[in-house]
């Protein structure tokens, strides 16, 4: 087989083993998401909402409609949510709307949770009250898994595999029962409501 023939298969091999991930972030952040989708599109195929000048913002109060486009456009074929933490990131209400549909269970199995930090945090960072609900630091115990920013393809490649096996094996962990958020919170860094 030819060198060329081998790394084409290993391509294809690759690509047919990427999870498809849906991508929660505050629009604030932008410029820090493409860049991670830049760093990391060849470890997962990115569901998002607004990183591309193509994709929908879904703009209604309506937090049943809202969370039912979210799951047919978005989450519907993902399985792993990928949450993207910035400075302000805990206090957006389209996250949280976005991390209950992610952890709804029902006819489907729910979305594995991850929450990265975004670069500019550093190591630590304001969790979104239904992620925070769903992550202990000892991983046995809670549902999501909370990591800083990968250093590496094979890193966030092991991290999104654990988020995948948790839809069954850490299901029963899953705690949704919160009021969802009606408007944007609070911003515990800059002490406004964006």
């Amino acid at each position: 087989m030819s060198e060329y023939l081998a790394r084409l298969l290993a391509q294809e091999a690759a690509n047919a083993n990427r999870r498809k991930c849906f991508v929660s972030y505050y629009r604030g952040d932008k410029v820090a998401v493409d860049k991670f989708i830049t760093d990391f599109g060849n470890v997962f195929i990115p569901k998002v909402i607004g990183v591309s000048n193509g994709d929908d913002f879904i703009d209604s109060n309506d937090s049943d409609y809202v969370m039912t486009k979210i799951r047919q456009k978005y989450l519907g074929d993902s399985t792993v949510t990928l949450c993207l933490i910035g400075k302000c990131t805990h206090s957006r209400r389209y996250i949280d709307w976005e991390l209950k549909t992610t952890l709804r269970r029902g006819s489907y199995t729910p979305n594995g949770l991850i929450g990265i930090l975004l670069p500019e945090m550093g190591t630590s960072g304001h969790l979104p009250s239904r992620f925070k609900e769903n992550w202990n630091k000892d991983e046995s115990k809670g549902y999501g898994i909370y990591r800083a920013y990968p250093t590496n393809e094979a890193l966030l490649r092991g991290w999104i595999e654990d988020a995948y096996s948790r839809r069954t094996s850490h299901a029963d962990l899953i705690v949704n029962s919160q009021e969802m958020y009606k408007y944007n919170k609070k911003c515990l860094v800059h002490e406004i409501t964006h």
